[in-house]
């Protein structure tokens, strides 16, 4: 073990995002939708994007993979690794895309809210700016599928 800690400088540096939304169902059923690989189907693609496959092995060091194709046949895979699961609290798992050597940190948080749930998204560790404003976008389509699944 060094001891070193990043600067602040570095620190100052990171690049992230965070999502807020109050989603209109239980923390119980919000958190399955993130964790039920038939719910995850329903939403985790943004615009009109679909999920063709989803894999979520909820335990510290299982596997969350999801495969997305665009109505142009286009595809997308992300993958990670669950690095901390806290049933109806809180998940945290790596986010790389096929092809790509970065690797990028997803922490969602749930609680209890008046109307329902308080999720609030943090994705974090991108290598730039530009890559995540593209997330600000795709997470934005996603949550609108996710609230959209308790709407009607």
């Amino acid at each position: 073990m060094t001891g070193l800690k990043p600067s602040a400088e570095t620190a100052e540096r990171e690049i992230y995002l965070t999502l807020r939304r109050v989603i209109g169902a239980p923390v119980e059923d919000v958190y399955a939708a993130w964790t039920e690989p038939e719910t995850l189907c329903r939403w985790m693609a943004p615009g009109n994007a679909s999920v063709v496959r989803a894999v979520a092995e909820v335990a510290v060091g299982g596997t969350f993979l999801v495969e997305m194709r665009g109505a142009d046949g286009r595809r997308w895979l992300t993958r990670g690794i669950y690095r901390e699961v806290m049933p109806c609290r809180r998940l945290v798992h790596t986010w790389r895309w096929e092809g790509s050597e970065v690797e990028t940190l997803v922490t969602v948080e749930f609680e209890p809210a008046a109307g329902g749930t308080r999720l609030t998204l943090t994705h974090s560790r991108f290598a730039g700016d530009e890559t995540r404003d593209e997330h600000v976008d795709g997470w934005t389509g996603c949550l609108a599928k996710l609230e959209d699944l308790w709407s009607g």
